[in-house]
């Protein structure tokens, strides 16, 4: 599906459905194209595009396959992005996924394409169709910028919902460990690599580098990327602690079972040191010979206290050394 969005600086005027082959699009320099390819099964739509704006095939072919990390390439007159947006459902076997967001960049439009809606490219649209033209009027640059603030929005709610349930996970760690739990945490460091990974590249890209940045960017924009890029600090920092809290946790969790399973193995041992003896006397007492007044009830009674004398004797060896 291809949606367009035009930007008239002439007349200030925003437009839906454009023929982007108009030979008329881009008479004024202001002028700004949005070109959204977004639920395309096959290769057709994006391949109409490229051939239009005569995008490279190594640029197509990044957006036909997934990629996983972000990154800029610079081509002859457009900028070609790789980004990700989070998909989070806590409830599937795949808590978080990654939704690629491809994006070339031009002084005269920006065309987006993903396989599967998002979020914030969505409410830009809605806001677009409503004929508001905020996000089209400041020039290509600008429109980027609210594309990378939308997404970056969006990771805030899911670090949020990681912190309760790291919390929440710490608890229980200490009231009942479980194999749930261990599975919970390896589940919350897969996702917290996995947000590490789409996220880091992304301050790279967009960090003012000795006064350069990877693409062109007016002097009127670079605070705006200042503040992205230390909303992407911010983020980052917290996966980190978050990465260090769950191997910490992990650890923590290893010892408790590590504590309890040689607390067993001790009143295990304990038991078993216990009726050694008592073990070695009936068996010896077991053996197929004449015992003296084996007819006797007081045998009998004499073994059997005999046997208990032991145990308690044992038993009090063992607190006075206090090893229970």
């Amino acid at each position: 599906m291809i949606k367009t969005y035009f930007y008239d600086a002439t007349r200030r005027q925003l437009l839906h459905d454009v023929n982007i082959t108009r030979k008329d699009l881009f008479q004024h320099e202001d002028d700004l194209l949005w070109l959204d390819i977004f639920d395309f099964e096959d290769e057709r739509e994006l391949n109409y595009v490229a051939r239009v704006f005569d995008f490279h095939n190594l640029a197509v072919e990044d957006c036909l396959y997934y990629s996983p990390r972000a990154k800029v390439d610079t081509y002859d007159n457009y900028y070609f992005f790789v980004l990700h947006a989070l998909r989070y459902k806590e409830d599937s076997d795949e808590e978080i996924t990654l939704e690629q967001l491809n994006v070339f960049l031009n002084s005269n439009y920006v065309v987006t394409v993903h396989r599967r809606a998002l979020r914030s490219l969505g409410r830009m649209a809605r806001e677009c169709l409503a004929n508001k033209i905020k996000y089209m009027e400041n020039g290509p640059d600008m429109f980027l910028y609210h594309i990378l603030d939308g997404i970056t929005d969006e990771y805030f709610p899911i670090l949020d919902r990681i912190d309760q349930r790291i919390d929440e996970l710490e608890d229980q760690l200490y009231e009942q460990p479980s194999k749930e739990i261990t599975e919970e945490f390896l589940a919350l460091k897969r996702t917290i690599l996995t947000m590490r990974r789409a996220i880091l590249p992304q301050k790279r890209m967009f960090s003012n580098v000795s006064g350069h940045y990877m693409f062109q960017v007016a002097k009127e924009s670079e605070p705006y990327y200042l503040d992205l890029v230390d909303h992407i600090e911010r983020i980052t920092d917290t996966i980190d602690s978050f990465r260090d809290l769950v191997d910490g946790a992990l650890e923590t969790y290893y010892s408790i079972i590590s504590a309890r399973t040689n607390e067993i193995m001790r009143v295990l041992t304990l038991i078993s040191t216990i009726f050694m003896p008592l073990t070695f006397i009936t068996g010896f007492f077991g053996m197929n010979v004449p015992l003296p007044e084996q007819e006797s009830v007081w045998s009998t009674i004499t073994i059997t206290a005999g046997l208990i004398g032991v145990s308690l004797w044992m038993f009090v060896i063992f607190k006075i050394k206090k090893w229970i």
